[in-house]
């Protein structure tokens, strides 16, 4: 149930058969000529067959780091989702900076792109491969809408079902299946025949999907600094049945704040106030809560924007959450590279450093570390810190072989989409919920939330 395994490849990628369960069965994990690029070791350029052969055993064994740091997201995203309303310090950051929370979405991007190099590295059918992955990324798009559109209530409403004239459109597993979608088609289109021996054949033979890399990011500068965003309004509830109409003042370019940035502004043209998400991050700022950074009433002098419904996950952000799944592309085009695990831990630590030291640069002169609009300087640092994560687990875990501790991340990572879907989007709460005892209040969920 893993995205892992929504994403394994199929007809139009080469596959090598096993029947071992705990082994994705794909050639996205398995060599048919040289010891298994997962699995890491010595170079073995040139190797005579009988010295091939007796590696052979080792060809079938995963790169478990990929499920540790999988499960190691799901867990800290389970923490902050649990522990975030007690301790507001780790719950997402209401606007500028970078809290714990703000770490789970691109962690996921990141390792979906590394993934994503293992599954298509060798493509037969490049057609066949684009399709699968089309659909794929369709029906993930498809879950995404169902436990985040608003299909489930929650845990204080019993019913299910959602008017779609108000459904939110974009989300978590959507964000993912965009971004998915289209490195997919990097992988399987943009790639040269290059010999790679060296960090900076890497960069070449793959330097279409690097400059797709840049035109995005240029695209979304541009638009976030370039566009002009007019004075907009929307409605609460009011007192009665007659709403209550609040207007934002703008008129400016180029802004970055809550009420006027370009991002917010792209998503109620194109998808319409009432499909965005309703309760804003920025409602815990220190304009709209009395108990920032917590939830809180508004204050006396709240702006008419801190009720104004924002999407965390909208279209125009989307653009860069795209960009880090192509950074953690290039991380799995080292596992396939280069054999050596010193190789893999040099050509995954320098990118980490130089993403980490772009990224504090920028905030520094002014282009702030922001989640809801997943800035540029964003971008790098969690796709920095996910690289050095990263590059840790694998020492940890596969060249130190220190799996026994990291098993129940390692389970984690392997069934991460239905841990997400039962737990993240509060599915299995709500089923649990649904048995009580003579009064719907009286219910095991309740009990425990009392």
């Amino acid at each position: 149930m893993g995205i892992y395994k929504l994403i394994k490849s199929d007809d139009g990628v080469a596959a090598a058969p096993s029947a071992e369960p705990n082994k994705v069965v794909v050639d996205d994990v398995l060599l048919s000529q040289h010891r298994d690029i997962e699995a890491g070791g010595k170079h073995s350029h040139g190797a005579p067959p009988e010295k091939e052969a007796s590696a052979s055993g080792k060809r079938g064994q995963r790169l478990v780091s990929l499920d540790v740091f999988r499960g190691l997201t799901v867990a800290l995203m389970i923490f902050v989702d649990e522990a975030g309303s007690f301790f507001p310090a780790i719950n997402h950051s209401p606007w500028d900076g970078v809290a714990l929370a703000d770490f789970v979405m691109p962690f996921f991007l990141f390792i979906v792109g590394v993934a994503l190099a293992l599954t298509y590295k060798r493509v037969t059918n490049q057609a066949v491969a684009t399709w699968k992955a089309l659909l794929r990324a369709l029906k993930l798009f498809v879950v995404g809408l169902v436990v985040q559109g608003g299909y489930f209530h929650g845990l204080h409403n019993l019913t299910y079902g959602v008017d779609i004239l108000s459904m939110r459109w974009m989300g978590v597993l959507q964000r993912i299946a965009m971004a998915y979608l289209l490195v997919a088609i990097c992988e399987i289109w943009l790639k040269s025949d290059d010999v790679v021996d060296s960090g900076y054949s890497l960069v070449r033979r793959y330097r279409l999907q690097l400059l797709v890399g840049l035109i995005l990011t240029i695209m979304y500068m541009v638009l976030l600094y370039g566009s002009y965003v007019p004075d907009w309004e929307y409605q609460i509830p009011g007192p009665g049945s007659t709403p209550k109409t609040l207007s934002v003042k703008c008129g400016v370019r180029g802004d970055t704040g809550p009420a006027c940035n370009a991002v917010g502004m792209t998503d109620r043209q194109i998808f319409g106030i009432r499909h965005l998400h309703r309760r804003p991050v920025y409602e815990r700022t220190k304009q709209c809560s009395i108990n920032s950074p917590a939830s809180g009433p508004l204050p006396p002098d709240a702006p008419s924007w801190c009720q104004a419904p924002f999407d965390p996950e909208g279209l125009l952000s989307s653009v860069m959450a795209i960009v880090t799944c192509l950074i953690g592309l290039q991380f799995g085009h080292v596992i396939i590279h280069f054999k050596d695990h010193k190789d893999r831990i040099v050509q995954w630590l320098i990118p980490s450093f130089c993403l980490l030291a772009l990224a504090f640069s920028l905030d520094f002169f002014g282009m702030r570390m922001n989640k809801a609009l997943y800035t540029l300087s964003y971008t790098c640092a969690t796709a920095g810190a996910a690289g050095m994560l990263f590059t840790g687990v694998y020492v940890l875990v596969d060249v130190g072989g220190y799996r026994r501790p990291t098993s129940a991340m390692e389970w984690l990572g392997m069934h991460a989409l239905m841990i997400y879907i039962l737990i993240g989007c509060n599915v299995f709460p709500v089923l649990i919920q649904g048995f009580y005892w003579r009064e719907p209040q009286n219910n095991l969920v309740s009990n425990l939330l009392r």
